[in-house]
């Protein structure tokens, strides 16, 4: 059973990640994936595995049922993050339509560079 605490969490990672990804176009393998395992303690092979599975129609169904069978996917919080991602990519991709090109360039170039610092230096 998954606690109220960590129901919230990973509705707001999909949140995050929608919005990111509605705004810059990045959402599941630059943020998802890092998330899971920086912040919640997934393995990296759980974090894809997961991540895929709540992307999967039609992207990731062959990925992720492989993961699925290796059992690297936890489909209660691929559920809640899916839930999240889809508001927040709204939100995002509201937001993003009343950014000038060089703003948005900007802030998809931050968004990278602070994953790959975290994900280089802080892990």
């Amino acid at each position: 059973m998954m606690d109220m605490g960590s129901v919230l969490l990973y509705l707001l990672l999909g949140l995050a990640a929608g919005v990111l990804s509605g705004l810059v176009g990045i959402g599941g393998g630059i943020i998802i994936v890092p998330a899971l395992v920086l912040f919640f303690g997934l393995s990296q092979h759980q974090a894809q595995g997961t991540t895929l599975a709540l992307m999967v129609p039609p992207i990731g169904i062959l990925a992720a049922w492989t993961y699925y069978k290796h059992g690297d996917v936890d489909l209660r919080i691929a559920a809640l993050v899916a839930a999240g991602f889809f508001l927040g990519g709204l939100i995002g991709a509201r937001f993003a339509t009343g950014l000038s090109n060089t703003v948005l360039e900007k802030i998809f170039g931050v968004s990278l560079l602070l994953v790959a610092v975290r994900m280089i230096f802080f892990k």
